[in-house]
């Protein structure tokens, strides 16, 4: 049994852990840095991952892992084991950070139907994405922006947001940005080698760094404004949106690199996942987050993340 423990949420009130439990579909990147958040908090926390030797890492820093992969072809409500079901059940908390499966469909909710009409968690959360707003030629979208995207990543996406809010729990949805830290980020990108400025002018981006996602998601975790059959979307961006070409350059900067020279699209061969990034065009506003969650983020810009990071390298250098 979890000892009685207070900590300050995102408006410095103080609030208690006693009997608080997470259980995480998909302990990710963002997955895993939310767990941190929450069992230094004093939460206990589960959660799924696709190997057994990435469950036994988490396990030794106090997560309670376990192996499921949702978004396997052949996963099916019948193989999710019994010890899920029982940690899902003492769960007061419950994230899906599980994307869309190639069906376009969401993974999670068919393994949870068997189940999901006797659960009753305090709060429900989804990871979604910026990408449901589609393109605004460079304009602000807020929550209440048309979500008006053409893409399948995006209509998916959209699809699976209604069907988590059909479930009548209290949800609280996450549209996040671009996402980078340790070990995904542009210093790596240019430290690889594949950097590169994709000449299209006004095109810009927000991000978010992922400990910022992992604040944001559980300021909202300790203040719900969701009620039983009602959710609530909050963005999760940081304080600066920018053109994509000006990370990589000042990434290069803090390496000592020289900046790529900008190229078009066709000259950088890219994807047709790839062009896809650069469809949209838009500036997302976090001010709903800081509003209702008062939260802040830790990293306001690239800037600020970046040279976070750039510390760490230098702290422990990688050969």
């Amino acid at each position: 049994m979890f000892q009685k423990t207070s900590l300050v949420d995102g408006r410095g009130k103080r609030v208690s852990t006693q009997s608080k439990q997470l259980f995480c579909f998909g302990l990710g990147f963002s997955g895993q840095a939310l767990a941190r958040v929450a069992v230094d908090a004093g939460w206990r926390v589960c959660g799924t991952v696709r190997s057994p030797e990435k469950a036994a890492q988490l396990r030794a820093q106090g997560i309670e892992a376990f192996v499921l992969d949702a978004a396997g072809a052949d996963a099916d409500a019948d193989a999710v084991p019994a010890e899920i079901f029982d940690a899902l059940q003492q769960s007061s908390h419950i994230l899906q950070s599980v994307g869309t499966a190639k069906s376009g469909h969401d993974p999670v909710l068919p393994l949870l139907a068997p189940m999901a009409a006797s659960l009753r968690p305090q709060w429900t959360g989804y990871l979604s994405t910026t990408v449901v707003y589609g393109d605004w030629q460079g304009a602000t979208v807020q929550e209440t922006s048309p979500a008006r995207s053409t893409s399948s990543r995006g209509l998916a996406r959209l699809a699976a947001e209604a069907a988590w809010a059909d479930l009548g729990w209290p949800l609280h949805i996450f549209r996040l940005a671009g996402i980078y830290g340790p070990g995904r980020n542009a210093l790596e990108t240019v430290r690889s080698g594949r950097a590169r400025i994709i000449d299209k002018p006004d095109q810009v981006f927000s991000r978010i760094h992922v400990e910022d996602i992992a604040t944001a998601v559980f300021a909202s975790m300790n203040n719900s404004t969701a009620s039983p059959g009602s959710a609530a979307i909050f963005n999760v961006c940081d304080d600066y949106s920018c053109a994509p070409g000006d990370v990589i350059a000042y990434a290069c900067t803090l390496l000592g690199e020289p900046v790529p020279k900008p190229i078009s699209m066709d000259e950088a061969g890219l994807s047709d996942m790839g062009r896809s990034f650069y469809a949209d065009n838009k500036r997302v506003s976090n001010q709903k987050l800081k509003d209702v969650l008062g939260w802040q983020p830790a990293f306001p810009t690239y800037r600020e993340g970046l040279d976070a990071i750039f510390s760490e390298l230098r702290a422990s250098p990688v050969d």
